[in-house]
């Protein structure tokens, strides 16, 4: 399978994806200095949430899809130099609707969970 959407990606700053099928993606992320909060190495949840919803969007994978809302939480702190293993599943179809459950595992232990909820759209948010 081919990964459809957000194709223009950083993955410096929002992982790679690693795994992609109908309904699912795992969106893998490699911790940097360039993400970290503080001098102790602690990685801003900003670029967690990012390769979070990047997986999600990827487990939908339409050119189209964009997220229009999401529940989250943070739970386990990441330490520069960590990778985080995000796996997106969509859990729910209806319409344009999806609902895709996310979680992020650092070194066997889960340090994300949410519920992001997504929408495909019959052309581009910005109408381009």
């Amino acid at each position: 399978m081919t990964l459809q959407t957000h194709l223009k990606i950083d993955e410096r700053l929002s992982g790679r994806v690693t795994a992609l099928r109908e309904g699912y993606a795992r969106v893998v992320l490699h911790t940097s200095e360039m993400m970290t909060a503080d001098t102790e190495g602690l990685i801003h949840g900003g670029f967690l949430f990012s390769a979070a919803d990047y997986a999600a969007m990827a487990a939908v994978n339409d050119p189209y899809v964009v997220l229009g809302s999401s529940e989250v939480r943070f739970l386990a702190p990441v330490a520069k130099g960590q990778s985080v293993d995000f796996d997106a599943t969509v859990t729910q179809e209806r319409g344009k609707k999806r609902v895709v459950s996310v979680v992020g595992m650092c070194e066997g232990r889960r340090v994300f969970e949410g519920v992001f909820v997504a929408f495909v759209l019959a052309g581009h948010v910005l109408g381009n």
